[in-house]
């Protein structure tokens, strides 16, 4: 299971009026693809909501949306031109493209909260993150440089108890005094599911390390000539999610089974549930400002998070890798009940 600028532009939204990003009608739909960051599940429900009930439509859109995985680097995608569009993991992508010179930038967030979990067996010593301190932790490779760092920093965690996680929760099962990383919506079901009882799990959000997860990004040359386009796909995007969220999911869901026929409709409920439960899609800033909110205060903090855990240079021009002009608007708000 896995996962684990602001660009100035001068031009921009001021030769934009309203009627320019509002749905469109007899005009031929622009063609555009998204990548996901991993097969079809419900984490990505909002984006096949969309589709499925021609909300991409509405907003002149023909969307094809691109499963992504684990052999698959979406980021070259993106930034070859092979899509338009790509679903990113958190506020480190835009940092990374900025650090490579990658002219990719984030133009929204679908996840107010990252979904990454660490998770242990109830009873065996470890319910707590600082009682892990020392023991053996299963992650990818892609978490070291991330929320790993931030673990060492707080927590006191050393690189030596790194163990390699193989996206297979039967290690864990086995050893009753294992720890792995997991996403909070999906291998907690799985856990349950074959090993018959509840483990503990803990968002790593919740222990400071507060990054959005599920960004979109463009190109920024998308962003500079096509705004009008950027700002349709995102609109649409957020309206795909409230009705995901807070309407009916059934139509998203049936696109998702059909990508992915390995996706059952068990784990889909659970996924639903849990980001309802955890406010991993809508809270705090989105709640007032919509879903898909970004704030500047909020990227510099975790650009400062990160710079303290060593992980990025304070020099970095990290202004680049987003921005907010298409989002904070409220919009969407009105569809949800």
């Amino acid at each position: 299971m896995r996962h684990t600028a602001r660009l100035v532009v001068t031009t921009a939204l001021a030769a934009i009026t309203v009627a320019a990003a509002a749905p469109r009608g007899a005009e031929a739909d622009d063609k555009v693809s998204i990548v996901t960051s991993w097969t079809a599940e419900a984490e990505h429900g909002g984006f096949y909501e969309a589709a499925a009930l021609g909300i991409y439509k509405k907003y002149g859109l023909d969307v094809t949306i691109r499963q992504g995985g684990p052999q698959l680097n979406t980021g070259q995608l993106l930034a070859a031109g092979a899509v338009n569009f790509r679903v990113g993991s958190n506020n480190a992508s835009g940092f990374n493209a900025v650090l490579n010179g990658v002219p990719t930038i984030v133009v929204a967030s679908m996840f107010q909260k990252d979904p990454a979990v660490l998770i242990s067996h109830p009873g065996a010593g470890n319910d707590t993150i600082a009682a892990m301190k020392g023991k053996p932790v299963a992650i990818g490779q892609q978490t070291v440089d991330t929320w790993w760092r931030f673990l060492v920093a707080k927590y006191g965690f050393t690189d030596a108890q790194i163990r390699p996680y193989t996206f297979q929760i039967a290690p864990f099962l086995i050893d009753k005094n294992g720890i792995q990383q997991g996403y909070v919506t999906a291998e907690p079901y799985a856990i349950e599911k074959e090993g018959g009882f509840k483990p503990n799990v803990f968002l790593i959000s919740d222990a400071g390390y507060d990054a959005y997860a599920t960004t979109i990004e463009t190109s920024t040359k998308m962003v500079q000539e096509r705004p009008e386009l950027v700002q349709r796909f995102v609109d649409a995007t957020i309206e795909g999610w409230y009705s995901y969220m807070y309407g009916d999911p059934k139509p998203a869901n049936a696109l998702i089974v059909k990508d992915n026929p390995d996706m059952t409709q068990a784990q889909i409920d659970f996924s639903i549930a849990a980001m309802k439960e955890h406010g991993i899609v809508d809270s705090g800033d989105s709640e007032k400002l919509g879903i898909g909110a970004m704030t500047d205060a909020r990227w510099k903090s975790f650009f400062e998070l990160e710079v303290s855990l060593g992980i990025y240079k304070p020099d970095l021009d990290y202004k680049k890798a987003y921005t907010t002009q298409f989002v904070d608007k409220g919009h969407g708000l009105n569809m949800k009940k």
